[in-house]
């Protein structure tokens, strides 16, 4: 009589589902189907990579004050798109830079770079950077509240868009008071966007998305005593738009909020041309799946630029003291601040 053991029962897939399970294992084929052809880009990057230093070694001696200053637009893991005049050059940083700065380059950076010439497969001209140029305003975050090392994300920006959504995902107030502070310590005025204020239209009184909205007004009405500004939007009938057109106009702005929220939706909705990426909200959580994965910054019709950054779900702050943190609490110093400010600034302080 044969003894084998029976393969155990497979799980319930709902319970699997549920879980991650499925998720996890839809991951692990779409890596393993993808693995050829990502060591393939890989291995070309690193390519085009050693050819770009081998030409950033060449003319050490170029007088770097009379080279062109472009505009840093997008970074990559091995180069960088500089911008000058409409046209983009893929570019590697010298070798001696990089070892000399204190900081890496980030979008918006103005960088003084030398045209090797060449161009890649694509037609794109390269190009080396030799320097960077003095930064007006650095927006920097940590990645946890913890975390003590810096993470530059966008130089000589003016201002910040926080965007929050009403519901789906509901707002995170501790979340905007962080970005507010990382805002203007970092030289950027803050504005708060309230966006899918449409699904609080026909929402029956006492429920969720009432309650929200009604607490979101008088969240709003309070930061405007703060001197942070904001405005209503809704994708879907147009709301607050206009106005949101002349808040973008002729600066540059830095997107930033939670996941889910719609940044990258408003901005196709103000210029649809724009090849932004738009991510859907998952039904079992809720909570917005990142699109975004890097910053880059993006041209408007009316003048300006925004740059779109990945959503994060921390904010944790850089070169914000106890004593500092108090400049941005005026409403908790003089007494004015409601609790949930209140509780903020606690946990602020208490993650310094």
């Amino acid at each position: 009589m044969s003894t084998r053991r029976r393969a155990p029962r497979e799980k319930d897939l709902t319970s699997r589902y549920l879980a991650g399970g499925v998720d996890d294992e839809l991951d692990r084929v779409e890596t393993k189907q993808a693995f050829t052809s990502k060591n393939k880009n890989l291995q070309q990057n690193k390519m085009e990579k050693t050819a770009l230093m081998r030409a950033a070694e060449v003319d050490a001696d170029v007088d770097v004050a009379r080279l062109p200053v472009g505009e840093v637009v997008q970074v990559f893991s091995l180069f960088c798109d500089v911008e000058l005049d409409g046209k983009t050059y893929l570019s590697v940083v010298r070798k001696t830079l990089s070892k000399t700065s204190d900081t890496q380059i980030v979008v918006g950076d103005r960088v003084r770079f030398r045209d090797t010439g060449m161009v890649n497969d694509e037609g794109k001209p390269e190009a080396v950077i030799e320097a960077v140029e003095p930064r007006g305003t650095l927006l920097t975050r940590a990645d946890s509240f913890l975390d003590h090392q810096p993470k530059p994300i966008v130089a000589n920006a003016q201002q910040m868009l926080i965007v929050a959504s009403i519901v789906q995902p509901d707002v995170k107030w501790g979340l905007i008071d962080r970005m507010i502070v990382s805002a203007r310590a970092g030289g950027l005025e803050p504005f708060i966007a309230l966006n899918k204020i449409d699904l609080t239209v026909s929402a029956a009184p006492g429920s969720h998305a009432a309650r929200e909205f009604a607490f979101a007004t008088e969240a709003l009405a309070h930061y405007t005593t703060l001197g942070v500004r904001s405005v209503q939007t809704s994708i879907e009938t147009a709301a607050g738009l206009d106005e949101l057109k002349q808040i973008l106009s002729g600066k540059t702005t830095v997107l930033s909020g939670h996941s889910g929220v719609g940044k990258s939706s408003l901005i196709r909705a103000i210029q649809p041309h724009l090849d932004l990426r738009i991510g859907a909200i998952s039904g079992y959580t809720n909570k917005g799946r990142h699109t975004t994965t890097s910053a880059k910054r993006y041209p408007l019709d009316t003048g300006g630029f925004v740059v779109d950054t990945p959503g994060v779900k921390l904010f944790g702050l850089w070169n914000v003291t106890a004593e500092s943190l108090n400049d941005h609490f005026s409403d908790v110093e003089n007494n004015t601040a409601p609790d949930w400010r209140r509780e903020s600034y606690e946990r602020i302080l208490a993650s310094i």
